[in-house]
């Protein structure tokens, strides 16, 4: 997949919210959960959640090259989405390399969601959690 720079793409914005300079591995690790709880909500009506299961452990399959540590959060794996597996891993990292690590995620899953239905469709599918990660209120929607 080509790195188009999408460090400032919408679906990273709940976990660089927690990522700034004071954020430790605990409060990133916090974060990357509560995020992968909001894709699932709003892709399990669409795809259910074999369909979420399978985008989630692709994810960190092709996440864990770059970031080896994340290597037994997808190697083995019955379960649907192992959140807990995740944020054990993440929060047992440096606060530099699980903030970075959650970044490569949301990133790759971004690159994955997208190549499989578009950029259109993959904002349109995840737009109510990019809209509540900029604001505490829910989004107003703008479509007639």
């Amino acid at each position: 997949m080509p790195m188009e720079s999408r460090a400032s793409s919408p679906i990273a914005a709940p976990v660089a919210l927690s990522t700034d300079k004071t954020a430790d591995a605990v409060q990133i690790a916090d974060a990357m959960v509560s995020t992968w709880l909001e894709i699932d909500a709003a892709l399990r009506p669409i795809i259910g959640q074999g369909g979420v299961a399978a985008l989630y452990k692709r994810t960190l399959y092709l996440t864990a090259p770059t970031h080896a540590w994340l290597a037994s959060t997808h190697e083995g794996v019955h379960a649907p989405m192992d959140l807990t597996t995740l944020k054990g891993v993440l929060a047992q990292q440096s606060n530099a390399d699980a903030a970075a690590g959650s970044r490569a995620i949301l990133h790759t899953f971004n690159e994955l969601l997208t190549s499989l239905v578009g950029p259109s469709l993959t904002e349109r599918l995840l737009r109510s959690m990019w809209a509540n990660s900029f604001s505490g209120s829910p989004a107003q929607d703008s479509s007639p």
